[in-house]
């Protein structure tokens, strides 16, 4: 495993993370987070005590899911996609003022989602989640298998150093969210606006691969917007 990369810079700035979702995504960004130095709270769909070995592991808070953006610089959403719309309403609302918002997921209506139907009409998945949780989002982290998030990162230059796309607004949220998946030891990758996030959902060419910048930036370049016949709930 790749310990201490971006140490240096984490240090300047030690943020408030609050992570809803502790499977094998939410998980390894707990663990690589407190890592960094991050101050992470993080919550399951059950009470804080089902994270008790998590938390003593990482030094990080358990929380019930209602209070883990509480004053927090950044949110994460790691949780199957079907169960988006149980989380309570305003669920991020408590982060700071203009703090950004990060989702990791993925639809997968054969494997565990069933049929969610405005993805199925053409919603891009995480704008669908976004008007779930009535916030704008960042999509990363969706694509990359979770123990080469927790294992495989590389200092800043390390040449074919893995890179993530990101989707998302343009602004500080995306300044501050580039920073930590640099920190995290990978380089960020521009992919568009969330409206053009349907470039790294699964099925995509850059879905599930660990490529570096220049041809993260092909295979986003090369996707295209129809669902196949492995990542749809409908038969023709």
């Amino acid at each position: 495993m790749t310990h201490g990369v971006g140490k240096t810079t984490t240090r300047r700035r030690c943020m408030k993370i609050g992570i809803i979702g502790a499977g094998h995504i939410g998980g390894s960004l707990v663990r690589r987070l407190r890592e960094l130095g991050h101050d992470v709270t993080v919550s399951n769909s059950r009470s804080p005590e089902t994270l008790a070995d998590l938390a003593k592991e990482t030094g990080a808070t358990a929380a019930w899911a209602k209070d883990t953006a509480t004053d927090a610089d950044l949110v994460i959403v790691s949780i199957p996609q079907k169960n988006v719309p149980d989380l309570v309403d305003g669920i991020v609302d408590a982060r700071k003022p203009g703090a950004p918002v990060i989702e990791t997921n993925n639809y997968y209506p054969q494997q565990r989602d069933g049929e969610i139907a405005a993805i199925e009409d053409g919603q891009v998945e995480s704008a669908w989640v976004a008007e779930q949780i009535g916030a704008p989002v960042y999509k990363v982290f969706n694509g990359i298998f979770w123990k080469h998030l927790l294992e495989n990162g590389k200092p800043s230059g390390t040449p074919n150093r893995i890179a993530l796309p990101i989707a998302g607004a343009d602004g500080p949220g995306r300044e501050l969210v580039d920073g930590v998946v640099d920190q995290l030891g990978f380089d960020p990758v521009d992919a568009g606006s969330i409206a053009e996030s349907w470039r790294q959902q699964p099925g995509t060419p850059v879905y599930g691969k660990d490529f570096d910048a220049e041809n993260t930036r092909k295979a986003l370049a090369e996707a295209t917007r129809e669902r196949t016949s492995e990542w749809t709930a409908r038969t023709v």
